[in-house]
Formats: structure tokens, C-alpha cells, sequence
């Protein structure tokens, strides 16, 4: 137990480090204007992403890793075969962690295609401004349900623990970065978004656009998204509105309003209070896979 609770505290001391670095660099070199004050909103998303790793650290990890024992104890899911076929404990490995990330990818995006359980994902996009506080302001309940989601993509894939704590590692750090709101050179994030999910390219995904929102759902390696055809790149930042329409009005972001969200009745979320439906110029979606400044 001490051994555990010790592995827990090393793994969170570069999740702290880069949290503080990305919150400096955001007020150095923003990428978007905010909407509200930092001040107000910070209060709120703490509270959110303190019940979230509190119950991600009391289920989902423990069940996880006592997973991965148990799969790796009894040669269970696909790398234990494969690994008694031969192949090497580093391909184990790089393969592991690819299929962790692409099992994800499908995770996240069913969060967005089922009602149930987009209810409680859309508490994590109705944050008026997207950056690095907004990484894990998730409502604990969608924690709590993807223990579930994680127990079977571990068994299945037979990730051993270090494969699992490795990915665990990456995957946080890499849900700072996208979230975060910090201005890269063009040069830069467009050579980064070769490989990984950048900030650019996550703002989309936190339009209040539908169709954008449900596009861009890679968390470390952006490809799951150009392979499933779900990868949009050509929206300008300056052009994004972050946000779900539906929910933009200040009292939809106080505590207490976010965690019964969930379960009162749901308002049209694509549409302004007006009613009206956001949408964006034809001139400005001319090729999807451009990322644009």
C-alpha cells in the first residue's frame, strides 16, 4: 500500500510541474482571448477536477492496474499471446500503448455519440474558455463509469502495469497540453500535430459548432482521427467560440449546477438561446485538414 500510494505521488509531481508551466506560458502567450475571468472560473474547475482524480485515484486506477496484474498473472487479452508468438516485450509494449491511446479514441467519441453518457461529458464543454484548468474538470460520475470502459480495454489489450502507468503518464500530460491555451508558432504546432493532438487542433473540438465538437477526438496521437475521417484542422482560433450553446449563460458554470446537470432536463444544445443554430462560413471550411493560424 505504501509502494502505491509512493508510485502515485512520483507519477503526479510532472502532471503538477507542467501544469504550473503551461498556466505561465498561457498568460504569457495566449492563444484566445478569454470570455470570463480567470478568478471565477478557476474556483469552479478545481472543485470539478479535485472530485474527479479523487474518484479516478479510489476506482479507476486501482481497478486498472489490478487488471493488468490479473491479465498478465493469467496471460490473458492480446499481448500475452501475441508476446508467446514472439514477438519482443518492446513491441509488447509500443503496440500496448498505441492501442490504449486508439481504444480511447473510440471512448471519447462514443461520449459524444450516446445521450446517457454525453450528458455527463458535456459538463467538461460547457466551460466557457478552454485552457489548462479545463484538462480534468470532468464530473465525477463520467469518471466513475469509465472504470468499467478501462477494466475491459485492459483485460482485452493485456497491458502489463508498466504499460498501463506509462500511458496513464503520457495521457496527462499530453490532455494539458491540447487544453491548454497557449499561442505556439505556426511552424511549431503544425510540425507537432504531425504526430500529436496540439492546442490548435483541440480548440475545435470545444466549438460551439456541432460538427466540430464532434471531430478531434485523438488524445495523444492525432491519426486515430485522419484514419476514422473525424480529423478537422481548417478552423482559425480567432474564429472559434468555445463552449455549447445551449449552456453559456453564467449560472450554467457554478458547482453546484454542473454536478446535477447531468441529471435535470437537457436543453437543445446546439442552438442560442435565441434558438438560432451557430454556424460558420463556407469560405472558412474549404479543406479540413489544413491547420490553419
Amino acid at each position: 500500500m505504501i509502494e502505491e500510494l509512493t508510485s502515485h505521488s512520483q507519477g503526479a509531481i510532472p502532471v503538477i510541474a507542467a501544469f504550473f508551466l503551461l498556466l505561465g506560458l498561457e498568460i504569457l502567450r495566449p492563444l484566445r482571448r478569454p470570455k470570463r475571468a480567470l478568478k471565477r472560473r478557476v474556483p469552479v474547475n478545481l472543485a470539478l477536477t479535485f472530485m474527479s482524480f479523487a474518484v479516478g485515484v479510489a476506482t479507476v486506477r486501482p481497478a486498472a492496474l489490478a487488471g493488468a496484474a490479473w491479465a498478465g498473472a493469467n496471460s490473458f487479452g492480446l499481448l500475452p499471446y501475441l508476446g508467446w508468438l514472439g514477438l519482443p516485450s518492446w513491441g509488447c509494449f509500443l503496440l500496448g500503448f498505441l492501442l490504449m491511446d486508439l481504444t480511447f479514441y473510440y471512448w471519447h467519441r462514443a461520449n459524444h455519440v450516446y445521450p446517457l453518457l454525453w450528458r455527463f461529458h458535456n459538463v467538461h464543454h460547457v466551460d466557457p474558455d478552454l485552457d489548462v484548468t479545463t484538462s480534468f474538470r470532468f464530473h465525477f460520475g463520467e469518471v466513475l463509469y469509465s472504470t468499467a470502459f478501462r477494466l475491459l480495454q485492459v483485460g482485452l489489450i493485456g497491458v502489463s502495469p508498466a504499460i498501463y502507468v506509462a500511458y496513464e503518464l503520457a495521457f496527462n500530460l499530453e490532455t494539458m497540453f491540447h487544453h491548454s491555451n497557449v499561442r505556439l508558432p505556426l511552424p511549431l504546432e503544425r510540425a507537432l500535430n504531425l504526430i500529436i493532438v496540439t492546442p490548435r487542433m483541440h480548440g475545435i473540438h470545444h466549438s460551439v459548432m456541432g460538427p466540430e465538437t464532434n471531430s478531434n477526438f485523438a488524445v495523444i496521437f492525432r491519426w486515430w482521427d485522419l484514419v476514422h475521417r473525424t480529423l478537422r484542422l481548417n478552423v482559425r482560433s480567432r474564429d472559434i467560440i468555445i463552449g455549447v450553446p445551449g449552456y453559456l449563460l453564467p449560472k450554467d458554470n457554478r458547482t453546484g449546477r454542473l454536478l446535477l446537470q447531468p441529471l435535470a432536463r437537457q436543453r437543445p444544445y446546439w442552438r442560442w438561446p435565441s434558438g438560432k443554430t451557430p454556424v460558420r462560413a463556407q469560405a472558412e471550411v474549404a479543406n479540413p485538414r489544413i491547420l490553419l493560424a
